[in-house]
């Protein structure tokens, strides 16, 4: 069957499984549209946590940026792996024998504060709709591509497909079509993982074939590659690092820290009966995370191997690279690469005129490299490769099934969906739930919060929809930004709430404002979106990443200790909490027993 054809067939029945599904579980009160009515079984919750927190960035870019930065790019492997460790042991447990719907409402009711409830709210409507716009536009680019449709129609279909799923269905609807798209994403990246790592090195698991050998030689996959790349110019595929050692680690802690502290994320451990099944739930989330986490080094390098293989036929056999005869004559390029060059992703300048392909670095400091690189004639690099590409063009590039292919453009949708329906429940939930239930209009009836909920996802989905189609200036750095806010703001606060009964709400407000301030301000600075008088920020601030060379993207560390730090000083000089706050911050510690989940205790 055409390739069109079956990809429309898979990407339809998969929206129709969803659609099926949650008219199935819709709604009927508050309980179920913010918690799932707190009955999911520990092992779905696990299978809906590993949908939710698995976004576009998971499944899309990470194998891609890991394939472009290398071993620099465990970091994203390490930050969002570890975070979820923290929030599996550290926070899911206590939060769910809190009881409450909402982070937000945790944090008013532990900090005894509507004001600091309210602070929270903003925090979380920051990072989640900063996060949303990532996942709106990976949207917009795997029905584009798979769909032939333009990347406008593309986020039309999926604000229709999270509609009508996430605004009837609500915790509970999303919950089990997460489910779903867990089973659709994760076999979308395995299998074509499989195939691949059967190919090149005879392994049927992925894991083993990254370490494996080169069917026909003696040569590692990995050892291969690292000479690919130094012969062309690039770093050291298993030793590049992303600028320095401490950007690193503190890039690192920014994702870990920023993963804790996502309220959508969190609000998932609210939907199961007991303390137990939170922490179980936590435990199978990590199992199903991991399948697709360990597969993605893998999927990275054959990748890299498969692309440089496609555009230097010496790669496979060992010949020079540079040699004239060596680079893929323009003309003659393969049917994915005609494909992709369509969607704007992949493009190609002849800067030489020989009409062939040279893909190499241009600006390396390698001077072998580049001395080879003048004696054949090029002239620069000649191809851009958007990372995002790497993992939905894979199975195209190592010319497998079209149904192989189709299965890729559902998980890919599948993983974006699954994400962005969890963020705007978090978004519609702050906003019913912990503004207008308990600031604005406290005697709301159950029948009104549930309307005024459903209003708000569906606001949720058109601004999402909107920031989509109309990015802000900064989206090219969305997901990690997201973590950053979340690291900076919300994270420290949850932790102080559960581990220090000291701690009072003027703290906890003065540490949220400062850290989101101080991150917002080191992040938009860079992205020169403010200026002074013709001044740019950046140039305020003494220069790009002139904080010890920190990135913008890494900042959300730096966040977080100056919203300990502002907290502490703050508590230190204000009144303590009430004794019964005290009280009540030690009893949530204690590993026995809880209430079910009612959102009034």
């Amino acid at each position: 069957m055409e390739l069109q054809t079956l990809t429309y067939l898979v990407v339809g029945a998969s929206f129709a499984l969803y659609i099926g599904i949650a008219i199935w579980a819709r709604a009927g009160s508050t309980s179920e549209f913010y918690v799932a009515g707190g009955g999911v079984h520990p092992i779905t919750n696990g299978m809906a946590t590993a949908a939710d927190w698995m976004s576009a960035a998971s499944f899309i870019s990470m194998a891609g940026l890991i394939a472009n930065m290398g071993y620099g790019g465990s970091l994203f492997l390490m930050g969002w792996t570890g975070g979820y460790v923290i929030l599996a042991m550290w926070l899911a447990p206590y939060l769910r024998k809190f009881g409450k719907f909402t982070v937000p409402q945790f944090i008013g009711d532990r900090y005894y504060s509507k004001s600091a409830s309210t602070v929270a709210v903003i925090c979380l409507l920051t990072a989640s709709i900063t996060y949303v716009i990532g996942q709106m536009t990976g949207v917009g680019v795997a029905f584009s591509r798979f769909l032939g449709v333009s990347n406008e129609t593309g986020i039309y279909l999926g604000m229709a497909i999270v509609f009508a799923y996430a605004v009837f269905g609500g915790m509970k609807g999303i919950t089990y079509t997460q489910v779903a798209q867990y089973v659709v994403l994760i076999a979308a990246y395995t299998i074509p993982a499989i195939f691949i790592s059967l190919n090149l090195t005879g392994n049927v698991l992925p894991q083993l074939g990254l370490g494996g050998s080169l069917v026909g030689t003696d040569a590692t996959l990995l050892e291969r590659l690292n000479q690919i790349v130094v012969d062309l110019g690039f770093a050291e595929y298993t030793t590049s690092l992303p600028g320095s050692r401490l950007n690193m680690f503190v890039y690192t802690v920014s994702l870990m820290i920023g993963t804790a502290g996502l309220p959508h994320v969190i609000i998932r451990f609210f939907t199961v009966p007991k303390v137990s099944d939170a922490r179980y739930s936590a435990g199978w989330a990590l199992v199903f995370i991991a399948i697709l986490y360990t597969t993605a080094p893998a999927v990275a390098a054959m990748a890299k191997y498969n692309l440089h293989q496609t555009v230097n036929t010496a790669v496979a056999t060992g010949g020079d690279l540079h040699a004239p005869e060596s680079s893929l004559v323009y003309d003659e390029r393969p049917a994915w690469m005609q494909r992709w060059e369509k969607t704007g992703l992949l493009k190609w300048e002849d800067k030489n005129g020989d009409g062939r392909i040279q893909y190499y670095n241009d600006a390396t400091k390698n001077a072998e490299a580049a001395g080879k690189a003048e004696q054949a004639g090029w002239k620069g690099n000649e191809l851009t490769v958007n990372a995002d590409i790497m993992v939905m063009a894979n199975p195209e590039i190592a010319l497998l099934p079209n149904w192989v292919i189709a299965l890729v453009a559902a998980g890919g949708v599948a993983a974006a969906l699954s994400t962005a329906a969890g963020l705007l429940l978090a978004i519609s939930s702050a906003v019913s739930h912990d503004l207008i239930k308990n600031v604005i209009k406290p005697d709301i009836s159950e029948k009104g919060e549930l309307m005024a909920g459903k209003l708000s996802m569906v606001g949720a989905i058109v601004l999402a929809g909107y920031l989509g189609l109309n990015p802000p200036g900064f989206a090219a750095g969305t997901v990690a930004l997201a973590f950053g806010i979340a690291a900076s703001s919300l994270f420290p606060a949850i932790m102080m709430g559960i581990f220090s009964k000291k701690m009072n709400k003027e703290g906890a407000m003065a540490g949220m404002l400062s850290g989101l301030f101080v991150t917002l301000f080191y992040v938009f600075a860079h992205k020169g979106l403010f200026f002074i008088k013709g001044t740019e920020f950046v140039d305020l601030i003494g220069g790009p990443n002139s904080f010890f060379g920190i990135t913008p993207e890494a900042f959300g560390a730096i966040g977080a200790l100056v919203n300990f730090a502002v907290a502490y000083v703050v508590d230190k000089v204000t009144k303590e909490p009430p004794e019964h706050i005290q009280h009540l911050v030690e009893s949530v510690r204690i590993p026995r027993g809880s209430k079910a989940v009612d959102g009034a205790h």
